[in-house]
């Protein structure tokens, strides 16, 4: 670190010499993962400039008309170009989808009917589809009273999809087999686009008809190639993590065949108007600059997930993944063992955050989750995991999930803070 940056950082900022070593000794030893990381970026960026290109984008997409949003040039366009960059057929991008649960919702609604069977392969779902799917909760419209079963294939001890395991439950009734490409709340790696792409074959090996779904959330520009690049029928995710490189102010994307997109777009609205309505509500110009800007800003949170991993390992904590394992979502799991160093790293990333960095994040019961959590994000938009956040369900091992970080230094100052939060209050392992 140099000189000007070091004084601010530890005179004016407060931040321990210690933790600086920590970092810098960290930064040092994850550099060349980097090299690799910007060419991912580079060939990302053009890929997206290439669509935005192809699809003659122009100001005349950022305007917005009202009522119904009939023929609005600008969802049209933003729709095109997403199908461009995903190499798909048909894609809804929509400010009316609230977030990625409500993506993967309308995606598993508009597809599966009474009579279906969905299954996960990669264990169990995030929290917030357990309702959805009917594992807990009564009364609000599950998959499970609607008359659709559910199964679920858990991973290997290494991590992997368990294709044999997926062979043996495999029936006629099945028809979406799902994969979770982050790893939520869990403690395991993200499943990547090679695997993805062995899974698709050997699903559409036994039935063509299956529906292969991917739960892209976290994992948009990880790789130089999409899951529908690689087999995946549909994937689904949420603007205000990475596709909406932190400009997009709300919304969700599905992409995909067109069949299944077509019938998700009857869940979206309703049967027989589908997606030919659906204000826009002038977000247009933001969703198109915030996809623009996505490849970089991923890069930067994907940097800070590394260099998250190389200082808590080094202190002898269980990070996951480890800092030179291949990544495909941009999240980093720190086991903290208990719930005062997990509210303290919490309270380190709020205070790195430039919004909101003075209130002091607590434990609350979220909608949709059957523990209470903890979350830090201090974002120019609410939820955006895309910026700087940390979160986790105070239970134990008490894992905290570091994300995000519009720029490398901005994620690289979250690092320290959480460090320095945890250093003061004697919760450091380690030094």
């Amino acid at each position: 670190m140099q000189k000007n940056t070091y004084e601010l950082l530890t005179k004016k900022m407060g931040i321990a010499p210690e933790v600086i070593k920590i970092i810098d000794e960290s930064e040092n030893a994850v550099s060349d993962l980097f090299t690799e990381l910007d060419d991912i970026m580079a060939f990302n960026q053009y890929k997206v400039l290439e669509a935005f290109q192809k699809n003659k984008i122009s100001d005349m997409h950022f305007s917005w008309n009202t009522g119904y949003g009939y023929d609005d040039p600008g969802r049209e366009a933003i729709e095109k170009v997403y199908c461009d960059i995903f190499k798909t057929q048909a894609a809804l991008v929509r400010p009316i989808i609230v977030n990625g649960t409500h993506a993967l919702t309308l995606t598993l609604t508009g597809i599966l009917r009474p009579g279906d069977e969905l299954i996960y392969c990669t264990g169990a779902p995030y929290d917030t589809l357990e309702e959805v799917i009917g594992l807990r909760g009564e009364g609000k419209g599950s998959l499970k009273e609607f008359g659709i079963t559910y199964n679920q294939v858990e991973l290997t001890s290494e991590g992997n999809i368990d294709l044999e395991a997926l062979k043996k439950v495999i029936t006629e009734k099945t028809r979406i087999i799902t994969v979770q490409r982050a790893t939520g709340y869990g403690w395991r790696k993200a499943i990547t686009i090679a695997e993805i792409e062995e899974w698709a074959s050997f699903v559409h090996g036994i039935n063509p008809n299956i529906v292969c779904m991917v739960d892209n959330c976290y994992g948009e520009f990880l790789d130089t190639k999409e899951p529908t690049e690689v087999g995946a029928d549909i994937i689904a995710g949420s603007l205000i993590k990475n596709p909406g490189g932190g400009l997009a102010l709300a919304g969700g994307y599905i992409t995909g065949r067109a069949d299944l997109v077509e019938n998700i777009s009857y869940r979206m609205t309703s049967p027989g108007i589908g997606g030919e309505c659906g204000l826009m509500f002038g977000q247009t110009r933001t969703m198109f600059q915030g996809l623009f800007l996505a490849p970089k800003a991923v890069n930067a949170a994907v940097k800070g997930a590394i260099l998250c991993a190389q200082a808590f390992d080094s202190l002898g904590y269980e990070v996951c993944p480890k800092a030179s394992e291949k990544r495909s979502d941009i999240i980093e799991a720190v086991k903290l063992n208990n719930p005062e160093a997990m509210c303290a790293f919490a309270e380190g990333i709020q205070s790195a955050a430039p919004i909101d960095s003075h209130v002091k994040p607590v434990p609350w019961a979220m909608p949709g989750y059957d523990s209470d959590v903890i979350m830090a994000a201090g974002a120019f938009v609410q939820g955006s995991s895309i910026e700087l956040s940390a979160d986790g369900p105070l239970r134990e091992p008490y894992i905290i999930y570091f994300q995000g970080g519009l720029t490398y230094e901005h994620s690289k100052f979250g690092v320290i803070k959480a460090l320095q939060a945890l250093y003061e209050k004697n919760l450091l392992k380690n030094i």
